[in-house]
């Protein structure tokens, strides 16, 4: 298929999404042409696209990184559309028929929250029988919960995903989930039930003792089920005093504690028409005036794959079973045990000494309780996630580890990019941090996914962002997490807290953890305009770009007003700051705070941002804010460098970090940016060649090194197999990122057991440098979203060859290159519509595919249209 990847607002065929507009993306591939002629794009209510609402045209201009057409939308209505393309080459093609269909949008909800009447803490279930007539042509159930829920139509579970409403910030919105129910259901009597857990509305949640029911206190339902007949009858079952309610089988759980299941107090029959609801009460009305309940953001929340495990003894005479990989998810198990029989799962990340090993969760059980009925069965969790490897077994004799699979659960996000090198170690460090990005990306980018946190920090997602953006398709699920940000800076003058959702602020509120404001701090509140920036270099949506910039405007704005309040300097020097967190460079070697002065990282974040919004401010046309931000910038810069630099241009904070700040924010320029990097250069042999970065300095280090032309550094940094580096904990066995370089000693003993999560990935953000630089793909400020792409491969003999795919928003790019012998041969492709750069540090004669030519040093770099290359040059 030449058209192919059709997605409305950056979802395959959504139901039920949020859209103001519906904005249209689509990918090409076509071997046998250059480029594009005209494109065509028709939207209609009918599949077959008769009677368009939208008909462009063959029209030249058609971007297909996203296209918003004016259309009306109504609720509850499904929309067909496709595209027609005419290639350079003549010929023309059509894609299959895409659709997205609305939600409720603004109608008013028939249906009302409907609570258990019964003890709060207790898991209710609810259930309804009701009727459906034999010329019935479709069905939608809109629901949502307060808390988390799973539905059941006829004893089956409604849909694929897992832990729906996901993790919403209460306060401002809940989101509603839309499925079509219309195979489930049968002529006749019909049932639905809902199970509801805790989750993060009213689990434990946060930090401290006193992190229960941070929204609320009392589960509840919220649905409604449309039927729609031949005859354009439409009947709705809708939350009412009708339904039943009943104790579930869940007995307890959160997402920190895990899940306890007791079957014996099952429902028989439960969601089927033949219920046994003896015993049951009416559902209680309970309706939340205040609360609004908005179509879903979230994409999808599935089981993407499942792993097998191997089955150990350990020394200590436990069972435990492998899954060989640090993973977010779950264990489901094939149980066949007499009634009574209690079975115990406990999650851990490491062995230690041989043996099962959990101490590091903290508070958190990680714990699933299974009590059999004596009934033979499918048993799971519903309503918790673990971060794993390990598995500690109880209450089954004889374990077979075939009867045991696990459930990886994360955002359904397409991999977009790969990567393969002729290193093993570099190779499973690069999955390492993809498999940091699936366990972390569950909703939200959390920091990790094992021990009591499990929060959105906004720091971890800042400085892996351009990683993320590289291995998946993640333009919905930042969209999500910046709408949550946006609202709670509406409410805190712009400052952007460190979790997102704002969990802390709750417990502010509530005087249960401590009493400072957790919000504000730098690099973790820069996530509003990082974030949105590198989107925009990576898919060039500038009508997303445009629904994000009030969080970098509210961001830079409120970074101006702690600079006014102490004296208007230009500076940024009031206030708490991780800034380079967990850096070894403090001489307090028990402080988890680098040794970079945070107001120095404050102030070099201060005038990035700034930047970054008036670039923003460029791409959207509003000029007075480019001047306004621009200038700002310079400003800064200004203040910095008579602050910061002395009177040569050097930096006279004497970090590795304060250096690649300097760098990778263009605070040093001409002659005091060769000093800089020569200082750089000399920290790192002064450290034996070793980093001493934490989370700010971490993730610029190799890119600012590159940017200097201090490749050969940052290649020895990548290689490093001793601590710290990358590659020690690779060689530790690792199967994901450390949130420390000294996680796991050489000894196999973990370090710490406070805060020392084995899967934290913000450190895995070398990989954006490996794409970028040792690959060479590299998007374009001036071609946004690889309409053109800048491809400047650096190769080092330390590695044999190194290979890049990306998926991008404009087509696949490849680009790699190996030696042979005494020739190095570069592979590139360029996908048809875009067009790239070749920039590669070559001079002299050589050949691109048969054709010699000549590059001369410092001449601009080769124009590739679309189409397969194999450069050859002398190494």
């Amino acid at each position: 298929m030449a058209i192919y990847d059709l997605r409305t607002n950056a979802i395959v065929n959504p139901l039920g999404y949020r859209m103001e507009k519906p904005r249209f993306t689509w990918l090409h591939s076509h071997p046998e042409a250059k480029g594009i002629t005209s494109s065509r794009l028709r939207v209609s209510l009918n599949e077959d696209l008769s009677d368009p609402l939208c008909d462009t045209g063959d029209r030249e201009d058609l971007p297909q990184n996203g296209f918003e057409p004016d259309l009306e939308l109504k609720p509850r209505t499904r929309y067909y559309w496709n595209v027609e393309t005419v290639y350079d080459n003549g010929d023309r093609a059509a894609s299959d028929t895409a659709y997205f269909e609305t939600a409720k949008r603004e109608e008013v909800w028939e249906g009302r929250w409907i609570t258990a009447p019964f003890d709060k803490d207790v898991h209710p279930y609810f259930h309804r029988n009701f009727e459906v007539d034999a010329d019935l042509v479709k069905a939608r159930v809109y629901v949502t919960a307060l808390g988390v829920y799973e539905l059941e139509i006829n004893g089956e579970k409604v849909g694929d995903e897992y832990l729906a409403p996901f993790y919403n910030d209460y306060r401002f919105a809940n989101q509603y989930q839309t499925y079509d129910i219309t195979d489930y259901l049968t002529e006749g009597t019909n049932a639905a039930g809902a199970m509801l857990g805790n989750g993060w509305y009213k689990g434990r949640f946060g930090f401290g003792d006193e992190s229960k029911e941070l929204y609320g206190d009392t589960l509840a339902l919220l649905a409604e089920l449309e039927l729609t007949y031949a005859d354009g009858r439409v009947e709705r079952i809708i939350t009412d005093e009708s339904w039943q309610a009943l104790p579930g089988p869940v007995q307890s759980g959160n997402i920190y504690d895990g899940e306890v299941i007791d079957y014996r107090k099952d429902i028989p029959g439960r969601s089927t028409p033949e219920a046994d609801l003896s015993g049951a009460e009416d559902a209680v009305q309970y309706l939340y005036s205040y609360l609004r309940v908005k179509e879903r953001l979230s994409p999808p929340v599935r089981a993407i794959e499942t792993r097998t495990p191997e089955l150990i003894q350990t020394p200590a005479g436990e069972t435990v079973l492998d899954f060989g990989q640090v993973m977010t998810g779950w264990v489901s198990f094939e149980a066949d045990l007499p009634a009574g029989k209690i079975v115990r799962l406990q999650h851990g990340e490491i062995l230690q000494q041989g043996n099962f090993f959990n101490e590091n969760l903290r508070s958190a059980l990680g714990e699933y309780v299974y009590i059999s009925d004596g009934e033979k069965r499918t048993v799971r969790p519903f309503f918790t996630f673990y971060g794993f490897r390990y598995v500690k077994v109880e209450g089954i004799e004889d374990v077979n580890p075939e009867l045991f699979t696990g459930l990886v659960i994360h955002s359904d996000l397409p991999e977009t990019g790969s990567i393969e090198t002729s290193h093993p170690l570099v190779n499973r460090l690069i999955q390492n941090a993809r498999w940091g990005q699936k366990g972390n990306f569950l909703d939200v980018p959390t920091d990790c996914p094992q021990r009591d946190e499990r929060m959105g920090w906004t720091g971890d997602a800042q400085v892996f962002a351009g990683t993320a953006a590289f291995n998946m398709h993640v333009p919905a699920f930042y969209k999500k997490y910046l709408h949550d940000m946006l609202h709670s800076q509406r409410g805190l003058q712009g400052a952007v807290p460190y979790v997102v959702p704002d969990a802390l602020e709750l417990l502010v509120a509530r005087d249960a953890y401590h009493s400072q404001q957790w919000s504000g701090s730098c690099a973790w509140g820069d996530a509003a305009t990082v974030i949105p920036w590198t989107l925009y270099l990576h898919y060039g949506d500038e009508y997303a770009l445009a629904e994000q910039y009030e969080n970098m405007k509210l961001w830079v704005g409120y970074i101006e007003s702690r600079d006014k309040v102490a004296g208007g300097k230009k500076l940024w020097t009031t206030g708490f700051h991780y800034a380079d967190w967990l850096a070894l460079d403090n001489p307090d070697k028990n402080s988890s705070f680098g040794g970079t002065d945070p107001y120095y990282v404050a102030s070099a974040y201060y005038h990035y941002s700034a930047s970054l919004t008036a670039k923003a401010a460029k791409v959207l046309g509003k000029e007075e804010d480019h001047a306004y931000y621009s200038r700002l910038a310079e400003d800064v810069k200004s203040a910095m460098q008579s602050e910061y630099f002395d009177e040569e241009g050097r930096c006279k904070i004497r970090t590795q970090t304060a250096q690649v700040l300097a760098i990778w924010f263009d605070l040093a320029e001409g002659e005091a940016l060769e000093l800089v990097a020569a200082d750089l250069k000399e920290l790192l042999a002064a450290n034996d060649g070793h980093l001493q970065t934490g989370f700010v300095g971490t993730a610029y280090l190799c890119l600012a090194l590159s940017k200097v032309g201090l490749n050969e550094e940052a290649y020895s940094l990548l290689l490093n197999e001793d601590c710290p580096g990358w590659l020690y904990e690779v060689r530790m066995g690792a199967t994901t990122v450390w949130e420390r370089w000294n996680s796991v000693l050489e000894n196999g003993e973990l370090s710490d057991t406070t805060m020392n999560s084995l899967n934290h990935y913000a450190y895995g953000a070398v990989v954006e440098w490996i794409y970028r630089v040792v690959c060479g793909i590299n998007p374009s400020e001036e071609g946004a979203g690889f309409k053109h792409a800048v491809l400047k491969p650096v190769p080092d003999r330390r590695l044999q060859y190194a290979h890049a795919e990306y998926r991008s928003a404009h087509g696949l790019y490849r680009c790699g290159w190996f030696y042979d012998n005494e020739k190095l041969i570069y592979e590139i492709t360029v996908p048809v519509g875009g067009s790239a750069e070749f920039n590669a540090d070559i001079t002299g004669k050589f050949h691109v595919n048969t054709t010699l030519v000549e590059h001369i040093e410092g001449s601009p770099g080769l124009v590739l249209e679309p189409g397969d290359y194999r450069i050859e040059c002398k190494a």
